[in-house]
């Protein structure tokens, strides 16, 4: 298994200006406030994937079943199917009510760089895990 590496600068600058959108919830970018519609969720909410582990493209038929292997790790959890997307790119990911803690022990399962997280009004956070 490989091992988390810090982001190189470019790829933090393209977290940093991608949109993430989900079911119920406002287009999010990071360091911006959620302008959220009625009320607001208590709690973390935790933007999380399964595609291209380690930022390394990975065939499209490995990604899905990373995803639908996620989707069953997330049995139980409300959640939502959604996208990261920066001009042209896009992956999914998921919207889930969860402790950030739960997120980020989730996220190194399926070898993820970073996520994503919600906290009522404040602006979006994303938490690196390398």
């Amino acid at each position: 298994m490989a091992a988390i590496m810090p982001p190189t600068p470019a790829v933090a600058r393209a977290y940093r200006l991608s949109t993430y959108h989900a079911p119920g919830l406002p287009v999010v970018r990071i360091g911006h406030r959620p302008s959220w519609r009625g009320v607001v969720p208590q709690g973390d909410v935790v933007l999380l994937s399964a595609y291209n582990p380690g930022g390394r493209r990975r065939p499209d038929g490995w990604n899905r079943r990373m995803m639908r292997r996620l989707a069953s790790a997330l049995a139980g959890l409300p959640h939502v199917l959604g996208e990261g997307r920066l001009g042209r790119w896009s992956e999914p990911l998921y919207a889930v009510r969860m402790p950030l803690a739960r997120g980020i022990v989730l996220a190194r399962r399926f070898r993820q760089n970073a996520v994503v997280v919600l906290h009522g009004n404040r602006p979006a956070r994303l938490v690196y895990l390398a």
